[in-house]
């Protein structure tokens, strides 16, 4: 069982930077793939970035490319996702996922809200 619990989201203006932060508890972390989704009302949720149990080649929905990066210390059982460059559109409620064959573990998410 792994437990996970987002922060580091709120409100910012147009072109400013965040980052989230994913703590997970339980045991394993390094076991895990991590990403982070998105979901607005409405709408189904949507991948955002993934990066694997070692920390390479993270991939990213195309939209954040350029903009949003991944990574994960797995000393601090953590995954982060820095925001930069944000943008109305970016606004959702941001969840960590933790995966591993068939476990699949969610957070119960973080609002980022970003002003025009």
């Amino acid at each position: 069982q792994v437990q996970l619990v987002e922060s580091g989201g709120g409100l910012v203006q147009a072109g400013e930077s965040l980052r989230l932060s994913c703590a997970a508890s339980g045991r394993a972390f390094s076991m895990y793939s991590m990403s982070w989704f998105r979901q607005t009302p409405g709408k189904e949720r949507e991948f955002v970035a993934r990066i694997n149990t070692s920390g390479d080649n993270p991939s990213y929905t195309g939209s954040v490319k350029g903009r949003f990066t991944i990574s994960r210390d797995n000393a601090k059982n953590t995954v982060y996702l820095q925001m930069n460059s944000l943008k109305p559109e970016d606004t959702a409620v941001y969840y960590c996922n933790a995966r591993y064959f068939v476990y699949n573990y969610w957070g119960q998410g973080t609002q980022v809200t970003v002003s025009s």
